[in-house]
């Protein structure tokens, strides 16, 4: 845990009791503040309460004793419309933040000597992040990883000399945290997302904007046109900016070249890392996420050497195209977090002959934008709710069947892979779709996919998922 001394003997308010507010609770506590934790749901109430938490009605107290409100990045700030909380604390002029502006806090308190790599942006934050941290493990440093990606951050070891802290930062925890300044903030990219808590993509961009812009390295991709008009921004500002690009070469920065990651200043370009033969960095959207990862830990201190090995051996993001095993000359990968068309298409991309295992609660649009990728299907594999429209969108694009359930795809989709005469047939679980008509969530549907995959005679293990 990392007490949050920064708020000693200060009336803290906080509103959101789930797993990271009842972590932050905690923390503000051990740093030495008072706290009225409060959440409209009362189950959650009561675990705090059990957790040895002060409890109180944010509604029924003076808002003048507090010096701050933590606010849970799940409860709206702006859109559609400010929680009732937001309001009494705006009406009070009590600042509003986040765990990870604690977080912030507590490092600059310290002195700034742990170094900080902060990722955001709208797709490949979480791989990135376990990528860079995977990087630094493997070169023996002391490395924290926490945020949006699963672990609460003030539930990480204190700030001490030379542990490096890798942080996936949500739009909604930047948007709590003023303080924000990274040693190194990464930008991947930027779509269209979140809308209905921004309201605009101009919105949702200026928060996101906000990491890079407080850091002392800006990475950005430059691949779209919001990340370009930010890192242009940035320049003219002075702040130190470097470019990646996936798909095009650049003067100054690093970019992907095939498989390789190519180091290029005023033009001279030269290979630093490659990504050739490493199955869990396949594809187009893994470049970019490694070449974030390599410009990032350059610019903490490690050697290419150190970063190339780590790339070697990054075992993958557990449930996001996970590899989980073989048999025979078929692979099987585990992408049960592709829970909409778009966030399937990166693994769709990435094989060039594919057994597809998908389905569940269908999104809004179904798989019709994933139609480019049909030649690649060499059968379908379609379950849940959504096996039936799943299956008139394929229609004779690509041979399907009806499989029902996961262990049902996995065991025909197996069978099938295992006469294909091509190198490498894959069995992919990456559904296009939302896991609750079968599942509890998604993470719940690739332990499913993994566990039928490891049932199957004479499967053998890939690899292993950092945890």
């Amino acid at each position: 845990m990392i007490p949050a001394h920064s708020m000693k003997d200060k009336t803290i308010a906080l509103f959101g009791l789930g797993g990271s507010g009842i972590a932050t609770a905690q923390a503000i506590a051990a740093g030495g503040a008072k706290i009225v934790a409060w959440d409209d749901n009362p189950e959650s109430v009561r675990k705090a309460q059990g957790a040895g938490i002060e409890t109180g009605d944010l509604r029924n107290v003076d808002w003048k004793q507090f010096s701050s409100f933590v606010l849970s990045p799940g409860v709206p700030l702006t859109h559609p419309r400010p929680h009732w909380s937001v309001d009494l604390a705006k009406a009070a002029g009590v600042e509003i933040i986040g765990d990870v502006e604690l977080f912030v806090r507590e490092r600059n308190r310290a002195g700034k000597k742990s170094p900080f790599i902060a990722i955001t942006g709208t797709n490949g934050k979480s791989t990135t992040t376990a990528l860079i941290a995977h990087i630094i493990k493997a070169s023996g440093r002391d490395v924290q990883l926490g945020g949006n990606i699963g672990t609460a951050v003030m539930t990480l070891e204190p700030p001490a000399d030379n542990r490096f802290y890798v942080v996936e930062c949500s739009s909604y925890q930047i948007d709590l945290a003023p303080s924000l300044n990274p040693t190194a903030g990464i930008l991947l990219n930027l779509t269209p997302d979140h809308l209905d808590r921004h309201g605009t993509m101009q919105h949702y961009a200026e928060i996101k904007e906000r990491l890079v812009a407080g850091s002392e390295t800006a990475i950005v991709g430059v691949d779209d046109s919001y990340c370009a008009a930010i890192a242009q921004r940035l320049e003219r500002t002075g702040k130190h900016v470097i470019r990646i690009s996936k798909r095009m070469p650049i003067e100054n920065g690093y970019f992907a070249k095939g498989s390789d990651l190519v180091r290029a200043r005023n033009g001279d370009a030269s290979v630093v890392a490659t990504l050739a033969g490493i199955g869990s960095l396949r594809g187009e959207h893994n470049a970019q996420n490694a070449l974030a990862a390599l410009a990032a830990c350059l610019s903490v201190g490690l050697s290419i050497e150190e970063i190339n090995a780590g790339l070697r051996t990054f075992p993958g993001l557990a449930h996001r195209m996970e590899q989980v095993a073989k048999l025979g000359n078929t692979l099987f990968v585990n992408d049960s977090k592709a829970t909409n068309a778009d966030a399937a298409a990166p693994a769709l991309s990435s094989f060039p002959r594919i057994y597809w295992i998908a389905g569940g609660l269908p999104k809004e649009g179904g798989i019709a934008s994933l139609a480019g990728f049909f030649p690649r299907i060499a059968k379908a594999y379609l379950i849940g709710e959504a096996a039936p429209q799943f299956a008139a969108t394929l229609g004779d694009a690509a041979p399907f069947e009806i499989s029902g359930t996961i262990a049902a795809a996995v065991e025909h989709a197996a069978r099938d892979a295992a006469s294909d005469s091509s190198g490498e047939p894959v069995v992919l679980l990456s559904p296009a779709c939302a896991s609750f008509d079968q599942f509890q969530n998604f993470e719940k549907r690739g332990e499913a996919f993994r566990s039928a995959v490891l049932a199957l005679a004479g499967a053998s293990p890939v690899g292993g998922i950092d945890g």
